[in-house]
């Protein structure tokens, strides 16, 4: 088999593990058995591979834990931020799983031990709490003890039978791809409560290159609603050839969701000291005030969530918003996401936003704060996408491109709503439209029916109305009809029906006459 029809494969059978397996439990319920088993075994190998350096002689799991010092649990810990000892790895737990009695409480042993080996240490603060939605305990797995363990010792042992190869490079991409897999069928199986968390991966890819656009090295990179992070994993996969020196950034609300962030990123082989996710309200409790600037942010904020806004009135002075003089309405919060990514933005760098297209063209606070963002020159290009792109909704939505280094005036509008390829139950954006709109907003040449740069002044005396809508006329796919031809045609068959007539009339009287005869 190719590549590609291998990693097809490992998906499909990976997918129905984690149906097969789960019998009556809700599938959303019963993802992170699925997605911590899989963690559980990356990084047992990842472990592994460390500690036998690529030396074949030395076999980690078949080792017996007495023989680890405190020297290799220490040196071990700061170089990959966590220990696992030989007995705890997922090959060993695997292969007794289904005669193991009191498999359930192993592995939460298992998992507490492997958190708290990075007490104290730097990385305590990213392994912290990694398995805290893998309750081997829940009655969601059974109500007998035995039940919870033949569950666990199913999955275990799908998951160890899939075939990921050895541990190198592509190994390891195998495994990223399989849990992006998991994690996007899981939330397009799940509707809205499942979509929120997660960015198609070709939406995702089309907003890591916009944010990133033109830029030899970054800093690093920024998502301020980072749902499962995979958006900011999009920029390490697009763009291996560029340098993000200080790693990736992310603040997610969710509490399942920054767990599965976390995973992810060590799944996609970021290591602890190159990624830094935080669980909080951004818009409240900021994290990474002290790290701004960043060359790149990335987001896809909640749409139109409610927000604290005008309640607090110490909001209307905090750095991120008092520039525009108002606040975000507090029945939609998107515009205080926008002004937060801004204010976190360096002068170099750019924000890709996926928004809401009702902030584009609403009076009242919305508009002060488009004007804002107009007079100030940070709005570089808006970008309208096709309906239904995303899980959970179909909504058209719009990205909103933010910079503080252009080099004119104007305002790009790009209508990608026609891009998209139709699917089962989504469209879908291909590498071929990314490219179109990737190339026109680089070169931000005028399209008819596509693109335009507008002046300024047009934007303004619009009411800084942003929506593209606005600036790019639709093309008009009605046929276009000739009236002289159609006249004539018309003409012609008249004639033609008046002839059919006559000589049905001549017809009809020729038989009467010859009846009247007979």
């Amino acid at each position: 088999m190719t590549s590609i029809q291998q990693r097809a494969e490992l998906q499909r059978r990976i997918w129905q593990i984690a149906n097969d397996v789960r019998g009556a439990v809700d599938g959303w319920d019963f993802k992170q058995y699925v997605l911590g088993t899989l963690f559980y075994r990356f990084i047992s190998e990842n472990f592994a591979a460390y500690i036998e350096g690529g030396d074949d002689s030395v076999d980690y799991a078949a080792l017996s834990d007495i023989v680890i010092t405190p020297e290799i649990r220490d040196d071990a810990v700061k170089t990959k931020g966590y220990f696992i000892y030989p007995s705890q790895l997922f090959v060993n737990v695997a292969a007794k799983a289904s005669t193991n009695e009191s498999l359930n409480t192993d592995l939460a042993r298992i998992f507490s031990s492997i958190e708290s080996s990075a007490i104290g240490y730097p990385s305590e603060r990213d392994i912290r709490g990694l398995f805290a939605d893998f309750d081997t305990t829940s009655n969601r797995l059974g109500n007998t003890v035995k039940d919870k363990n033949a569950r666990l010792a199913a999955v275990l042992k799908g998951v160890a039978e899939l075939d990921f190869g050895d541990f190198d490079a592509s190994h390891i991409d195998l495994f990223g791809d399989a849990y992006e897999f998991l994690i996007s069928n899981y939330a397009a199986n799940a509707g809205k409560s499942g979509g929120e968390f997660f960015t198609p991966q070709q939406v995702s890819k089309l907003i890591a290159r916009l944010a990133m656009h033109g830029q030899s090295s970054i800093n690093k990179i920024y998502d301020p609603a980072c749902g499962s992070g995979s958006l900011l994993l999009q920029a390490k996969k697009q763009f291996d050839a560029h340098i993000i020196e200080d790693g990736f950034f992310g603040q997610e609300l969710n509490h399942t969701t920054y767990n599965l962030a976390r995973m992810n990123m060590f799944l996609h082989n970021v290591n602890y000291d190159k990624f830094n996710i935080e669980l909080g309200d951004t818009l409240i409790e900021p994290h990474f005030g002290d790290d701004k600037p960043f060359d790149a942010i990335v987001s896809n904020p909640p749409y139109s969530v409610k927000w604290v806004g005008s309640d607090d009135p110490t909001l209307i002075n905090d750095d991120r918003f008092a520039p525009a003089g108002v606040l975000a309405p507090k029945s939609k919060a998107d515009f205080a996401f926008v002004l937060h990514a801004l204010s976190y933005l360096s002068s170099k760098g750019r924000a890709a936003i996926v928004c809401f297209p009702g902030i584009f063209y609403r009076g009242g606070a919305e508009q002060k704060i488009r004007q804002y963002l107009v007079d100030n020159n940070y709005v570089e290009s808006v970008i309208s996408l096709a309906p239904n792109l995303f899980f959970g909704t179909t909504i058209a939505v719009t990205i909103l491109v933010l910079s503080k280094h252009k080099t004119d005036t104007t305002t790009q509008f790009i209508d990608a709503s026609g891009l998209f390829k139709k699917e089962t139950n989504n469209n879908a954006l291909l590498d071929s439209h990314i490219d179109q709109i990737m190339a026109v907003f680089d070169s931000k040449a005028n399209v008819d029916h596509f693109a335009q740069s507008v002046p300024f002044e047009k934007v303004a005396a619009n009411d800084y109305n942003l929506s593209v809508s606005s600036y790019v006329e639709a093309k008009d796919n009605r046929e276009v009809v000739d009236i002289a031809q159609l006249n004539a045609e018309l003409k012609t068959t008249v004639a033609k029906i008046d002839q059919l007539r006559k000589d049905i009339d001549a017809i009809v009287a020729e038989i009467e006459g010859e009846e009247q005869e007979a």
